[in-house]
C-alpha cells in the first residue's frame, strides 16, 4: 500500500507486539507464550534461586530445570508447586504441568555471571618468622630423627609461630 493511501497511525506500535502478532499469525503463538518462562524466571523465583537454577528445556508441557547442588534440588522440590502455580498465573496459555529438576551448572550468558575473586591465602601466613622463631622451632625438633616427620612438624611449627604473631599483631 503506497504512503498516500494508508491512513495516519494514531499511535506506533512497539516491536514485541507487532512480533507476537506476526509470530501468531505463522502458528507459533503457543510456542512463543510457553517460552516465556525464560523470560520471567528470575522474577518469579528471585534473584537467590535464579543464580542456582536455570530453566533448560520445554517437552510436553515440562518444563527442565537445571540446578547446581543437590540441596537446591530438594527445596526447589518443595517449591515446586508454587513455582508451577506462580507460572501458570503469568503465563496461563504456556501449558506448563511440572517442573524436572537436573543436576547441573545452569548455563548463563557471560554478563549474567558474578564472577567471585579468589581469596588469598590470610594475612598471618604471609608473616615472617624471626631467625631467632625459627631457631626455636629447630630447637624444638633436634631430638626427632624421622626426616618426613620432622619436616610435617616443622611445619606445622612455623604456621603455629605465624598465626600466634598474627594473633598478637
Amino acid at each position: 500500500m503506497s504512503r498516500s493511501k494508508r491512513p495516519p497511525m494514531k499511535k506506533a506500535q512497539k516491536v514485541g507486539s507487532l512480533l507476537k502478532e506476526m509470530l501468531s499469525d505463522q502458528g507459533l503463538g503457543e510456542k512463543l507464550s510457553r517460552y516465556q518462562a525464560w523470560l520471567i524466571w528470575d522474577q518469579l523465583v528471585g534473584e537467590q534461586i535464579a543464580r542456582r537454577a536455570r530453566p533448560l528445556r520445554l517437552r510436553q508441557g515440562v518444563l527442565e530445570v537445571q540446578v547446581d547442588h543437590p540441596v537446591w534440588m530438594q527445596q526447589l522440590q518443595m517449591l515446586k508447586p508454587k513455582i508451577l502455580e506462580k507460572l501458570n498465573a503469568q503465563i496461563p496459555n504456556a501449558g506448563i504441568t511440572d517442573i524436572y529438576l537436573r543436576k547441573g551448572q545452569p548455563g548463563r550468558e557471560a554478563s549474567q555471571v558474578k564472577k567471585k575473586e579468589e581469596p588469598g591465602p590470610p594475612a598471618w601466613k604471609k608473616i615472617e618468622l624471626s631467625p631467632e622463631e625459627q631457631q626455636a622451632i629447630e630447637d624444638k625438633l633436634q631430638d626427632v630423627t624421622d626426616p618426613e616427620l620432622k619436616a610435617e612438624m616443622r611445619r606445622v611449627f612455623t604456621l603455629q609461630t605465624q598465626l600466634d604473631k598474627g594473633r598478637s599483631s
